[in-house]
């Protein structure tokens, strides 16, 4: 269930890039390249690191290797940025008062409709875990995004930070449906058939007249809640059709 596929990556993947500066743990460095690869996105940029990625690096990565093989290991933000159109510094800490100017933050589902006429790569900056970017270093981002916590406990942890940016990019661009998750809106035949023998089942129960409507709305209710496809409703309807001639000849 966890290996990787054959596919083609998302079509704004080659326009997004993820910067690492100064990461501080290697474990964090490989579940940020895993959590990239989840939504597509493989450019992968590492201020501060030098040599070969370590063995945690590489556990954590796990099918996502071809992310930590074609990462760029750089000395500056500049250098990781230098191809870059547009910068996004992320941060979660937040200020209040006059002396905002620094931290006027998008959200993150905010970025790839506000960000969609832009030619050229995209850098999302994610700072090192704890401290985040620094001021000067916000001050080299052409806009800030920040992710909605709760304000008791703000900082989200490096990967998972990176998951909801890049989950947010994937879900508010070209992402397709997964497997499974489409068919949801039934065929308006089989919803009248659902309703026609709802109906017939409640009429054949041995229950009180002013309770059929009640009990007729909650099956309804309750059995198109869970949005079923098609084919689920073809089982439910012959069960509810054998229940109501149970009932009648009763």
């Amino acid at each position: 269930m966890g290996d990787r596929r054959e596919g083609a990556l998302p079509s704004f993947s080659e326009n997004v890039c993820v910067v690492l500066v100064h990461p501080e743990h290697d474990g964090n460095i490989g579940a940020v390249a895993r959590s990239m690869l989840n939504f597509g996105i493989i450019d992968l940029r590492v201020v501060g690191k030098t040599g070969e990625w370590s063995g945690e690096t590489r556990r954590r990565a796990k099918n996502a290797q071809e992310v930590l093989d074609s990462s760029k290991t750089v000395e500056s933000i500049e250098e990781a940025v230098s191809d870059c159109s547009l910068v996004i510094g992320t941060s979660g800490k937040r200020e209040d008062g006059d002396k905002t100017a620094m931290r006027h933050f998008l959200l993150p589902e905010e970025l790839p409709d506000r960000l969609s006429g832009v030619d050229g790569r995209v850098a999302i900056v994610f700072g090192p875990e704890g401290k985040g970017l620094l001021n000067e270093q916000l001050a080299m981002c052409d806009l800030l995004v920040t992710i909605p916590t709760w304000d008791g406990y703000p900082i989200l942890n490096l990967s998972h930070a990176v998951s909801i940016i890049c989950f947010s990019w994937y879900v508010n661009t070209d992402a397709s449906k997964p497997s499974g998750s489409g068919g949801r809106l039934l065929d308006p035949n089989l919803r009248s058939k659902l309703r026609s023998e709802i109906k017939r089942l409640v009429e054949s129960m041995p229950t009180k007249e002013h309770k059929r409507k009640g009990i007729e709305e909650t099956l309804l209710r309750v059995i198109l809640r869970g949005l079923p496809k098609d084919d689920e409703i073809h089982r439910i309807i012959g069960l509810i059709a054998l229940s109501a001639d149970s009932f009648g000849r009763n």
